[in-house]
């Protein structure tokens, strides 16, 4: 029985995590022979570190968001790489990565973390590691963290990263595959959305980690007569709480959803969201059809995804001087926006080269057969789709 090792990194559930169930699960319903395992090393190494990092993290990022946000640009998303920046971390997890490699002895690799991507890059430089570890990025950017030499696949957010590999690290394009950030297939693709031009239903998301976003929102989400809202609250049991309290028949708060197939029906039944720019949640809308408005987000990764989306016209950033329902009104109503945020999301969708959880497993099933990088991805049989693509 073959086995992959998949490795997000810290154990609060994030998009790294998220990423890594969408292809174990679709590996899991197709390829039973296949034995699939989520590590994560920091957790595997100390797990008081672990706990001491996540907390930490979480409150650098609500309490201090410009000196992360400064420290992010400057190490993590500078031009040059400053692999000093990364020396104390190399002493302290090489040793147990190359352990734990000798421990699961698996046959791929599955990185949904930069982290364990670079400790895997420096084994594999060091000829201590000759198996097959694959990419898969879950922003739309690449950060420095992310390692390329050694890489042997690299799963990608879109076509424009894909050309960045290309001409930056000079990797070859058979190396390469435009996946998009990948969401779990029980979010099913939308191909057609009917608009309710009556009276829209507004998804409202971003509310888990505190109040403030939302309920600067609220005062003219609770004024508005041409709108109704569904709001997401995830833990967030005072926001919810608060919501409810207002029991107004136009807004409607929900708790923390974990069923995927009762987030697509709500997906289904929404004409449009305000969020924030994670990549997997904007993946998940993209898939959806669904047109997307901003009205926040966090320093560093957040903010160069909104950065890459403004530009592609993926997205509606909401103006914090203007109101709600005027701007909903602007563009939903809008025609020529509309149709112009159709052709973003057609041109963004054609640059998908996979596509399907079928075509995900003959590409994993490829990997851990062939177990080496000379024969290009495209050749794969039957992935014709891939073919196509390439083509």
């Amino acid at each position: 029985m073959k086995k992959i090792l998949f490795f997000p990194l810290l154990r609060m559930q994030s998009g790294h995590h998220q990423v890594a169930d969408a292809i174990m699960d679709m590996l899991k319903t197709r390829a039973e022979e296949i034995e699939l395992k989520k590590i994560d090393l920091l957790s595997y190494t100390n797990k008081s570190l672990e706990k001491i990092i996540s907390s930490g993290y979480l409150k650098w990022i609500r309490y201090a968001p410009a000196t992360y946000n400064v420290v992010y640009k400057k190490h993590f998303y500078a031009q040059k790489q400053t692999k000093s920046s990364y020396k104390i971390y190399q002493g302290l997890f090489l040793k147990k990565m190359e352990k734990l490699i000798e421990e699961e002895k698996p046959d791929a690799i599955v990185c949904t973390h930069g982290f364990p991507s670079y400790l895997l890059s420096q084994l594999k430089m060091q000829g201590k590691c000759n198996i097959p570890v694959i990419n898969v990025y879950t922003d739309f950017f690449i950060n420095n963290v992310w390692a390329k030499d050694g890489i042997d696949f690299h799963f990608v957010p879109s076509q424009e990263v894909k050309e960045n590999l290309i001409e930056m690290y000079k990797i070859p394009g058979e190396k390469i595959i435009v996946t998009g950030i990948p969401v779990h297939e029980e979010i099913i693709k939308t191909t057609h959305r009917k608009f309710n031009a009556e009276k829209p239903q507004i998804l409202i998301a971003g509310g888990n980690s505190g109040l403030g976003g939302i309920l600067k929102l609220s005062a003219e989400m609770k004024k508005s007569q041409q709108f109704n809202f569904t709001v997401l609250c995830g833990n967030n049991q005072k926001l919810y709480d608060e919501i409810l309290s207002w029991d107004l028949d136009h807004i409607n708060p929900l708790p923390y959803i974990s069923s995927r197939v009762e987030m697509n029906k709500i997906y289904n039944e929404v004409d449009a969201i305000v969020t924030k720019p994670g990549g997997v949640t904007i993946s998940e809308v993209l898939k959806k059809r669904l047109p997307i408005f901003v009205h926040a987000y966090l320093p560093g990764q957040e903010e160069i995804n909104m950065t890459y989306l403004k530009k592609q016209q993926l997205v509606f950033e909401l103006n914090q001087k203007d109101t709600l329902e005027s701007q909903l009104n602007k563009i939903l109503k809008d025609a020529n926006k509309m149709k112009q945020w159709e052709k973003s999301i057609d041109l963004f969708q054609r640059g998908l080269e996979l596509e399907t959880p079928e075509q995900m497993v003959d590409v994993m099933n490829w990997i851990l057969n062939k177990n080496s990088t000379s024969i290009p991805l495209y050749s794969v049989k039957p992935s014709i789709h891939l073919q196509v693509a390439r083509v």
